[in-house]
């Protein structure tokens, strides 16, 4: 089926705000059998129509994002009632909601809450959860495709698409044989992995195979009926189990709070250069606080040997961004939390700090253990500072995965 995806927001074409629809919907389409042949993103106001009867000819599923608010530029619902010939009714239901989001929140329902409350004609109302602007369902008829319009903020528009619009989607695409599989993997690059599974994946018939490098993660997408996907499945555990983080597109810190509940243990972290995104990432997620109870920044020296007990004549030694002192680090944090875990990191972020011995990018990564010896490594990672500290936390968590599954912390 043909599938558009329209982004209103003039915010998105000035550049002002990343547009991450296009990423989020093409996925999310792609696992239920769809895929977006076309993206348009364009200003607020009267475009749309001009957009939308371009489109609505060739396309059989337009979804619309943005424009459902409750401010003058938010004209998507109007423009398109007035195109296909529908009157706006007030919908009680969307209204009392609109009054209660307010009401938490000391704010009037005015005009803007008037305007968000009208539904077109033979519309179907999908809640927001997370809002006030519903989303709308306009069924396909004789003028127009199937329409979705959505809200555009992402806190908005993710939980009403997962809850409300993918069960229509799932019903407009009907009974297929046709399904469409993910697999997540950490510790190789992209060309490793294809010429690690195509060999055996390129023999099985009807299967669609794709490839998607992300920062220290590689993507895997196969389309299929469910036998063809069972055999990949079964190709893929088999052939990488140790680099395999998820066939269900977890986040690499989802699975590690997973493993550590199953486990009845607890994680802690002592990061310098990457200034507590062990932490973020990980709280992130519902449920970690589970796992985790405490978490240390200790930027300058002196504070890791305060909190830490990182001994000062090691960091003299051999240097603050060192094999010793991330030992250090990780364990006096072990110590110092009680926690089962500890994750460590100490490094040159740049753009400046390095030097011939220690170039921007050197990082070393520890990991103390109640259970184990600890483990320390130096990677490099000569990138942009917020690259390099993705990577860092990135490659710390799959420390982090493979000691828990009881795997090599580095492949031999």
């Amino acid at each position: 089926m043909r599938v558009d995806l329209i982004n209103t927001g003039t915010e998105l074409v000035l550049g002002r705000t990343v547009n991450t629809h296009l990423s989020y919907l093409g996925e999310a389409l792609f696992l239920v059998g769809l895929r977006i042949q076309r993206q348009i993103c364009i200003p607020d106001g009267d475009v749309i129509g001009e957009v939308l009867s371009e489109r609505m000819p060739h396309s059989d599923i337009i979804i619309v994002t943005g424009g459902l608010g409750p401010t003058s530029d938010d004209i998507t619902r109007e423009l398109i009632s007035e195109m296909l010939g529908l009157e706006l009714h007030f919908n009680e239901a969307v209204a009392d909601n609109v009054k209660s989001y307010y009401a938490l929140r000391s704010r009037p329902f005015g005009e803007g809450g008037k305007r968000q409350s009208m539904v077109p004609a033979g519309a179907i109302v999908l809640p927001n959860s997370h809002g006030t602007a519903p989303g709308l369902y306009l069924p396909k008829t004789e003028k127009n495709p199937h329409l979705f319009l959505l809200p555009g903020p992402p806190r908005e528009l993710y939980p009403m698409f997962e809850d409300e619009t993918l069960p229509h989607l799932r019903k407009i695409v009907g009974q297929t044989d046709v399904e469409a599989k993910e697999w997540k993997f950490c510790g190789m690059g992209e060309t490793e992995l294809a010429e690690k599974l195509e060999p055996s994946l390129s023999k099985i018939p009807n299967l669609e195979i794709g490839y998607c490098a992300k920062t220290m993660e590689v993507h895997l997408r196969c389309v299929g009926n469910a036998n063809a996907l069972s055999q990949a499945d079964s190709i893929v555990r088999d052939s990488l189990p140790h680099q395999l983080v998820s066939n269900d597109l977890k986040l690499i810190e989802e699975v590690v709070i997973e493993l550590l509940k199953a486990k009845g243990q607890w994680i802690t972290f002592a990061e310098s250069c990457t200034g507590g995104l062990l932490a973020h990432r990980l709280t992130n997620v519902s449920g970690a606080s589970s796992v985790l109870a405490e978490a240390h920044v200790t930027y300058a020296n002196d504070v890791k040997t305060r909190l830490l007990g990182v001994n000062s004549k090691s960091v003299e030694a051999h240097g603050v961004v060192s094999s010793e002192v991330v030992t250090q680090m990780a364990e006096g944090a072990l110590k110092v939390s009680g926690a089962d875990h500890a994750l460590a990191i100490t490094g040159i972020a740049g753009p400046t700090g390095g030097s011939a011995e220690k170039p921007v990018g050197t990082v070393y990564l520890g990991l103390a253990s109640k259970d184990a010896e600890t483990h320390a490594e130096k990677c490099f990672y000569p990138i942009d500072r917020e690259t390099f500290k993705w990577r860092t936390t990135q490659r710390a968590f799959d420390i982090l995965r493979r000691r828990l599954l009881g795997y090599p912390l580095i492949e031999g």
